[in-house]
């Protein structure tokens, strides 16, 4: 690769011309003496046409910069050097990119992302550009288990390089063991988990500077939110849900993946005498999560009252009535 490669001074000229537009290009606006600057943009990633509205829109330089630079670094030693000069040789068109305004199809202060392959890239991204510090409220119970591993190795190199994480899941992750072994291992490494038992939103908050929030029902769209004023309010949301969260003994629950599911657990430790209370603080759930256990418990011995299922587990326990 050489500087023949990298855009030249009418298409830099341009791109800031695109940037000061919205960032959007629609191909019917393009003019005749324009067409080879914008396939060379096109060709390089700065520009990508969105075929659903006919136009193209710019693409951060970063990631691009990126790209070139292991391509260089695939080429062989003597471009090494070079590789290394990319961001640099890139950086004018970085800074435009940063100062110019946003297109927001939303309006306040946030844009919107569509596919989840476009949001994990973003992710990805945001991972890279604000190492200091990831909160993350994530609802739902189990994690899905082909981004686990990816995800712990993630948080590892996040952490080794000074950053700083903390995770909110639902109770009901408490369930699975997969996703109690990836917890075990994510507070291992030094990113805390912990479970709050009421409502909230999936978030994802980065340096306190920018935060991504669901804008659809399926989670397939997110708002990328910039605004100070707004990512300020959700990290206030997010510290008052970590306070209220419960930290869960992760690695003792996974210590009891081979027994018995959590209701029979449930169950144990109730015929032994424990109340809800101790019960929750023993399993790492909390009591709104088992007294959904002893009432699926109570139907399971047709049990009207707490101390009659206890005595009849106590029962079940021995083979004898009651104990």
């Amino acid at each position: 690769m050489s500087d023949t490669d990298l855009p030249d001074a009418a298409a830099r000229e341009l791109y800031r011309e695109i940037l000061r537009d919205g960032g959007r290009l629609h191909v019917a606006d393009i003019r005749p003496e324009d067409e080879p600057t914008v396939g060379q943009l096109a060709d390089l990633g700065l520009l990508v046409l969105r075929v659903a509205d006919n136009a193209y829109s710019a693409v951060n330089p970063r990631s691009v910069a990126e790209r070139i630079g292991v391509d260089l670094r695939e080429e062989s030693a003597r471009l090494l050097a070079r590789a290394a000069l990319v961001p640099d040789l890139l950086d004018d068109l970085t800074q435009a990119y940063d100062a110019a305004p946003r297109r927001s199809e939303s309006g306040g202060g946030a844009r919107r992302l569509t596919g989840m392959a476009e949001i994990r890239h973003l992710v990805s991204q945001l991972v890279k550009d604000y190492p200091h510090e990831a909160l993350g409220a994530q609802p739902g119970g189990a994690r899905p288990p082909e981004h686990m591993k990816d995800s712990l190795e993630q948080s590892r190199r996040y952490i080794e390089a000074g950053g700083a994480i903390r995770t909110i899941f639902e109770p009901t992750a408490c369930a699975d063991m997969p996703t109690v072994g990836f917890a075990r291992g994510s507070t291992q490494v030094g990113a805390p988990i912990r479970v709050l038992d009421e409502p909230f939103t999936r978030t994802l908050i980065f340096d306190r500077t920018v935060a991504v929030i669901p804008a659809a029902p399926d989670n397939t769209v997110v708002a990328v939110v910039e605004d100070p004023a707004m990512v300020a309010y959700l990290v206030g949301v997010f510290d008052q849900q970590w306070a209220r969260a419960t930290v869960v003994d992760w690695a003792a629950l996974a210590g009891s993946s081979a027994g018995p599911a959590a209701h029979e657990q449930v169950g144990r430790l109730l015929a032994r005498g424990l109340t809800q209370r101790a019960i929750a603080s023993r399993l790492g759930l909390s009591e709104r999560t088992v007294a959904g256990h002893i009432a699926r418990l109570r139907e399971l011995y047709d049990a009207e009252t707490l101390f009659q299922l206890g005595w009849q587990m106590r029962g079940a326990r021995t083979g004898e009535p009651g104990g």
